[in-house]
């Protein structure tokens, strides 16, 4: 197999999908969106901030798991459903983010996968070598 997966979906999901969280590819992890769902599938409230907070605990989670951690993330897009949301997202992200540098992109999108998701935020990162 040329990748790893990390993470993959247990077969409770009630459907056969081969997502997961995470593929590493050699030293590059290419990371599925992350939501407002925590990683055992419970969705916090309909608030930009708090929603976008868990996205990134859960993106520090994954990483780590793929062997990499925030420092090596060099793209992030973040998809909102409003644009007014833009500041609280961005201000929850940058309590992780803090003193990293990293490629971001913003997108204003019409709705999720889910009603309640407020917020998607998908991420490539590397591991040095």
């Amino acid at each position: 197999m040329p990748h790893t997966i990390i993470r993959p979906y247990p077969e409770s999901y009630g459907r056969d999908l081969s997502f997961c969280q995470a593929i590493r590819a050699g030293n590059q992890i290419f990371m599925q969106g992350q939501v407002s769902w925590d990683l055992d599938g419970k969705t916090i409230p309909n608030e930009p901030g708090a929603q976008a907070d868990q996205a990134m605990r859960n993106i520090k989670t994954v990483l780590e798991d793929a062997g990499s951690k925030l420092e090596h993330i060099v793209k992030m897009t973040v998809y909102v459903t409003d644009w007014r949301y833009r500041e609280a997202v961005y201000g929850a992200m940058a309590k992780w983010m803090k003193g990293i540098h990293y490629c971001s992109t913003g997108i204003t999108v019409a709705g999720l996968a889910r009603p309640e998701w407020i917020v998607e935020i998908d991420v490539h990162a590397v591991i040095p070598d």
